[in-house]
């Protein structure tokens, strides 16, 4: 099976910010642990602090599946509610 990329950016309400970085380091760690996580990156902007730009590479479509349903019950799931999404999947 081909490998999943997911690329792009989401934009944190103001208000959310500081909830949204301080949980941050939980997610990334939480994500690097999960079978079939090949990289996972999200790094707030320089120019622009309400932007963090993602990137995450899974060995496959169901490990990237399943990565999505630990998320939505998690909760940076809950902190990121109001998160604007903008990404491309690729795979």
């Amino acid at each position: 099976m081909p490998k999943v990329t997911l690329k792009g950016f989401i934009l944190v309400p103001e208000s959310d910010l500081e909830l949204v970085q301080t949980e941050l380091v939980n997610h990334t760690r939480l994500t690097l642990e999960e079978t079939g996580c090949i990289t996972f990156s999200v790094i707030q902007n320089p120019e622009n602090p309400l932007r963090f730009d993602v990137y995450e590479e899974f060995e496959d479509k169901e490990s990237f599946e399943l990565h999505q349903q630990r998320v939505k019950a998690s909760y940076w799931g809950k902190v990121t509610v109001n998160v604007e999404r903008h990404y491309e999947i690729l795979g």
